[in-house]
């Protein structure tokens, strides 16, 4: 039996991060990219206010680490080393959703809405698995406790943590 090649994909790989990165701005945080092949985070996140005095229990800045799969049919796992636990304080994980590729089908079928779910460093330790080859995290069989990990609400741990205030306007007066 013939081996599959993987196929690659950088283009759509690389919109997990500037996505991940839209989220967090959407939610009034700034983001930063790190160095391409830096260890451990592929995301800055800060408080946009240059004068914001950090308060104690909020953080000045958090490291973000972005993973994503393209395929709709995917296992819901994703590597991570365990090396690189110290290196970021959350994990996004992108599910984009692209087409559906196992089972012989070609991609070109079963796009569904992209999935982000910002994921604390100990919810990942909690999870992680130690294989012959792989080391990864599977969320297959823990969808119900990730919900609150989902979307925007995910990304809300992180504007909470740096203490950066939902944006509102002011009402006027009459």
């Amino acid at each position: 039996m013939t081996q599959q090649k993987a196929l690659r994909l950088p283009v759509v790989s690389g919109s997990a991060e500037h996505l991940v990165r839209g989220f967090l701005m959407r939610r009034n945080v700034l983001a930063y990219e790190a160095p391409r092949n830096n260890e451990g985070y592929d995301l800055i996140a800060i408080h946009p206010d240059p004068r914001h005095r950090q308060r104690k229990g909020r953080r000045a800045q958090i490291r973000i680490q972005v993973k994503s799969r393209y395929a709709t049919d995917s296992d819901r796992g994703f590597p991570v080393r365990e090396s690189s636990f110290g290196a970021f304080d959350y994990l996004v994980v992108v599910f984009l959703n692209i087409g559906t590729f196992f089972d012989g089908r070609d991609g070109s079928t079963g796009e569904a809405e992209l999935e982000l779910y910002t994921l604390p460093r100990r919810f990942v330790m909690k999870h992680h698995q130690v294989g012959k080859v792989w080391q990864r995290v599977r969320l297959k069989n823990v969808q119900k406790q990730i919900e609150k990990y989902r979307g925007a609400a995910g990304i809300e741990q992180i504007a909470l943590e740096l203490g950066v205030a939902r944006p509102t306007k002011a009402k006027s007066r009459k």
